[in-house]
């Protein structure tokens, strides 16, 4: 049995990846950029451990002894389901593989968008710490007193609530079932908090749900933390609020085109952090996406049935 990896793996990820491989499963690990190598090597592949390179209906079709395709995380977005379902291809992701490492790349995000830890930073460095703009210090701020706004309430947004409530915020959360202590429509909970965290998926009920008119309803100087998925956001609205100042700071791991092109005009703003889609990416995290993964090549093996499956 053969499975197929595709992308730019470390080096402590090609050691994770050996040390839990069973000795009947032959693994390839491809570069996302090396096309010609990831065509031959699907050519036999009976499954594809997938991380951020869209799995398109031509990729499939072109892996005739394709039978599983796994999710290295979560969001199934970037599956052609459609062409997986046609072609007799399972669809599983790792539900909570990630949560923690998500969780904390959330929270870091916040804090760093607040406190503009990257000028800060930058300019210490320079040798200009002491030699800030003053009024820089007025943009600033604590996560303590200041309302915090999950859109989404699974599981890292759950991890994430009592965190912040040490830290003296207030949470709040919106989610598709009402209820709960601190639950709020979206509208009002925009309204409220000073900084508004995504955590859905991307559908074609959540894609761009941070538009201009949603922007418009957020309190005046909020920050927008996204660590979900870029196509949630509006971008070009985005740009607009941060320079006009009704968004104070951004804190982004995801972009609505990725890889992000160094033209992205989020990156020339000393008013967001971002990181390139990696808040999921941790040693821990690998761990355990590994161990589901190679369950499931054993059950796709053994003709059992196959954990967390969608498709």
């Amino acid at each position: 049995m053969k499975a197929v990896l595709q992308y730019r793996a470390s080096t402590g990820f090609r050691a994770q990846l050996e040390a839990a491989r069973p000795a009947w499963l032959s693994l390839a690990v491809v570069d996302e950029d090396d096309r010609p190598a990831f065509a031959r090597e699907m050519e036999d592949a009976d499954a594809l451990l997938h991380v951020l390179e869209p799995v398109t209906a031509a990729v499939i079709a072109a892996a005739p002894r394709l039978r599983l395709i796994q999710k290295i995380g979560v969001g199934v977005n970037t599956i052609d389901l459609d062409a997986a379902r046609a072609h007799g291809a399972a669809v599983c992701n790792m539900p909570g593989s990630n949560s923690q490492a998500v969780a904390e790349a959330a929270l870091l995000l916040m804090l760093a968008a607040l406190r503009r830890a990257v000028t800060v930073d930058r300019q210490t460095r320079e040798g200009q710490g002491w030699r800030m703009d003053a009024d820089a210090f007025d943009r600033m701020g604590e996560l303590g007193g200041r309302t915090v706004g999950l859109v989404g309430y699974g599981a890292i947004p759950r991890l994430l609530a009592p965190v912040l409530r040490a830290l003296g915020a207030q949470v709040v959360h919106t989610s598709r079932t009402a209820g709960g202590d601190g639950w709020l429509p979206l509208g009002e909970l925009l309204a409220r908090s000073d900084v508004v965290s995504l955590h859905v998926p991307l559908t074609a009920a959540t894609a761009q749900l941070i538009d201009a008119d949603s922007i418009a309803r957020m309190k005046p100087g909020a920050v927008l933390v996204n660590t979900a998925r870029g196509g949630l956001v509006d971008e070009p609205a985005l740009v607009a609020a941060l320079r006009s100042g009704r968004i104070r700071a951004a804190g982004l791991d995801v972009f609505a085109t990725e890889p992000a092109p160094a033209s992205n005009p989020l990156f020339s703003m000393d008013n967001v952090i971002v990181a390139p889609h990696v808040a999921w990416l941790t040693p821990e995290t690998l761990d355990r996406s590994i161990r589901i993964a190679m369950e499931n090549c054993r059950r796709l093996r053994g003709g059992e049935a196959l954990l967390n499956r969608v498709v």
